[in-house]
């Protein structure tokens, strides 16, 4: 299947965007269409098979006046704030005058200079909505155009009849109408610009050119030009230009726009850069592991890009009132007419211009906007906190949560786990020896904890031998042969299992292997004291015991006391023994410790709380809970930037911060609570004014300001979510 996110030009309110989704809906192999009107973009996912890209145009040209805007035509659309402004502009100077002279009594051939004064506005000024209205009708459909269209019209021609039998003229008020709209057409362009820029400053921090070492000389070249395994050279103060590896030097990198988090991250070879990340002190040199299409940065852009295009549950009810909202406006306007003129005999004048009225105050336009503009504001500052959530769907369901589930490794803890305590039973093995043999195993280990053995190695320069057929048993340890010895390192349980399981083979003459009580002890006191105790042992009895301990995160306790002040449940999934679990839990004030659990029965756990009817979300660091991330109402991966961590769970924390979680649920709450706004706003406003309108109480001039302002309003207010953290 492909997915494309299609820019969109002629929509003009959210009618349109309901039609142009109908249609691309109604393509064989269109798998899903969602269709944004604040953001004029279109999300589809089709098979490439039986679509081509031009059956996809050709669809949305189907609807209406509507077209697909390629790549190189982007450009052009960027400056249709400042037209909507030079229309709004002119037709303003040439409605002026004639608001002037409704204080004056003017002889009637100044009728003659309204009518071409309000024809210019009517009909060139106001085009758009003419032909927009005539490329609806052309479908048997009616969008926001129809209703301007035919109340602008309406007035105008009415005027044209009554100069012939020389009844008051209503030029000034079609014209009004137009300027108003316009007007609030430039407002609502340019908060939806405001609404939107977050994604146009992920794409100005890119960088176009960079610096590649060819044999030993420096060359500039584009960045798109460049490959993976390419040598770049970057100097203090510059953007990293694309993902990559440091070969030589070391540095200070500002990973802001990542992470959202302001302090710098020392870098040293062979850690990992991104793409627009800023170079601190030193000069580096760094290997490209990315082109520019797959680097974190184009991932993110694509995420924010996918959430602002999705549409979230809430939008649909906005979605069905559109698809009949403007039909009925013409009804409820024809009406309008047919009593006022027919049943209360208030004569032509009266019945059109409170048809009119009617016809210009109803705004779908706020309908469509209330939902999208909320949710493009909210995922942008996401972005901009280091919070990318990737469907709308996520960000509106992220205020339920009633219970967030943390795995301790990497989420609560730092992920860096080191070996801190080791005590040597079998009396005739010394210390280095023991650790020797433990850090064979682990060398070849890919579990959080062999991180420990591999540093306590390097950094004592103990010679490792190599360790032969290895094996890891998921939740329990890792097995193998060093020096001709077969050696055990795990838990309790892998120590219970070997002495009793034929298959893992790890008895020796059908004798159990020996843990003394002093070996006991040792193992609980290490892990009463929230370290994780491991057991080192052969075929018969246990060789030593040793303490690895993770550090926690700095932010932790507070994100866990936050989240709690929340009425949210708190709990911590581990594989560690319950002792150590629990002593790091109580630390972090979590009285709820799932521990001894197996990574793939993770899941089974989130089930559970599930089966009681909560809303769970569960914390992971992306890579080894996947399981539980997808069966979690909302998962959080807590990635650190990794690349799988993008393709698993809702919200992808990209700074490895608890307090992330906090601030993910805390936008959420916010977004969704604006979205209400809106909604309310919009409802409320076409329910009240319309009757209004309906009734005389509301003059057209009036009305279009009030519709003008409607939509603007709804941008307004989803503009507040950018304030504050």
């Amino acid at each position: 299947m492909k997915k494309e996110n299609l820019s969109i030009s002629g929509m003009h309110c959210a009618s349109c965007a309901v039609s142009i989704e109908r249609s691309l809906k109604k393509q064989d192999g269109v798998k899903s269409a969602t269709v944004n009107y604040a953001m004029g973009k279109a999300y589809v996912e089709y098979d490439e098979k039986q679509l081509k890209d031009e059956d996809i145009s050709k669809a949305v040209a189907t609807a209406g006046d509507y077209k697909v805007v390629a790549t190189g035509e982007k450009d052009k659309t960027e400056d249709q704030t400042k037209k909507s402004f030079q229309k709004f502009l002119w037709s303003l100077i040439l409605t002026l005058p004639m608001l002037v002279a409704m204080f004056f009594s003017m002889p009637m051939w100044f009728g003659w200079i309204f009518l071409v004064l309000s024809f210019v506005v009517v009909f060139v000024m106001g085009l758009q909505f003419h032909r927009g209205m005539l490329s609806q009708l052309k479908y048997f459909k009616a969008n926001m155009d129809t209703l301007v269209s035919i109340g602008t019209l309406s007035a105008f021609f009415y005027s044209i009849y009554a100069m012939t039998i020389g009844a008051h003229l209503y030029f000034e008020t079609a014209a009004v109408i137009v300027t108003l709209i316009l007007l609030g057409k430039y407002l609502e362009a340019k908060s939806k610009g405001r609404a939107s820029q977050a994604i146009k400053k992920l794409f100005a921090l890119g960088v176009k050119k960079a610096l590649v070492l060819e044999n030993g000389k420096e060359k500039e070249v584009m960045v798109e030009d460049l490959k993976v395994g390419d040598i770049l050279l970057v100097k203090a103060g510059e953007k990293i230009p694309l993902d990559a590896k440091i070969i030589e030097g070391s540095t200070s990198i500002d990973e802001s726009m990542l992470t959202g988090e302001s302090v710098a991250v020392e870098k040293n070879i062979g850690d990992q850069v991104f793409a627009a990340t800023i170079n601190g002190t030193g000069v580096i040199k760094i290997q490209v592991t990315k082109i520019a299409s797959e680097t974190m940065l184009s991932q993110i852009i694509k995420l924010v890009e996918q959430a602002q295009s999705s549409k979230a549950p809430m939008q649909k009810l906005a979605d069905k009132v559109s698809s009949i909202f403007v039909p009925s406006v013409i009804v409820i306007a024809l009406v309008t007419f047919a009593i006022w003129y027919f049943l209360v005999g208030a004569g032509f004048e009266v019945s059109i211009i409170n048809a009119v009225a009617v016809l210009v105050i109803a705004c779908p336009c706020a309908l469509g906007l209330a939902t999208p503009t909320a949710i493009m504001v909210g995922s942008g500052k996401g972005a901009e906190r280091g919070i990318l959530i990737k469907d709308s769907e996520s960000l509106e369901l992220a205020h339920q949560i009633q219970v967030v589930m943390f795995d301790k490794t990497g989420t609560l803890t730092q992920g860096k786990p080191e070996i801190t305590n080791i005590k040597v039973i079998k009396n005739d093995l010394e210390k280095k020896d023991a650790l020797t043999l433990a850090c064979a195993l682990e060398k070849q280990s890919e579990h959080s904890l062999a991180l420990a053995f591999s540093k306590f190695a390097t950094e004592k320069n103990l010679t490792i031998p190599e360790a032969k057929q290895v094996q890891t048993v998921k939740g329990r340890g890792i097995k193998g042969i060093v020096n001709n010895q077969e050696i055990f390192l795990g838990n309790a349980k892998f120590v219970a299992e070997s002495s009793s399981t034929a298959e893992l083979a790890v008895t020796a003459d059908k004798e159990k292997v020996k843990i003394n009580k002093e070996a006991e002890e040792i193992f609980e006191n290490y892990a009463s004291n929230g370290k994780t105790p491991i057991y080192l042992f052969d075929k018969s009895e246990v060789l030593a015991v040793i303490a690895v301990a993770d550090i926690l995160r700095d932010t932790a306790k507070e994100a866990v006391k936050k989240l709690q002040d929340q009425n949210i449940e708190v709990y911590m999934i581990t594989g560690d023994h319950r002792k150590t679990a629990e002593a790091i839990a109580k630390e972090l004030g979590i009285s709820k410790v799932v521990a001894e659990v197996l990574p793939q029965n993770k899941s089974e756990e989130v089930k559970k709380l599930q089966a009681q009817n909560k809303v769970v979300a569960f914390v992971g660091d992306g890579i080894n809970d996947a399981p539980a991330l997808a069966q979690a109402d909302l998962g959080l991966a807590m990635g650190g930037g990794s690349d799988i961590a993008l393709e698993t769970g809702n919200i992808v924390l990209t700074n490895s911060n608890p307090l992330k979680v906090y601030e993910a649920i805390t936008l959420s709450k916010k977004t969704f609570s604006t979205i209400k706004q809106n909604l309310f706003f919009a409802f409320f406003y076409n329910v009240v004014a319309i009757p209004l309108a309906a009734l005389g109480l509301l003059n057209p001039m009036i009305a279009a300001l009030a519709m003008s302002m409607s939509s603007v309003s709804v941008v307004v207010n989803s503009l507040r979510i950018r304030v504050g953290k």
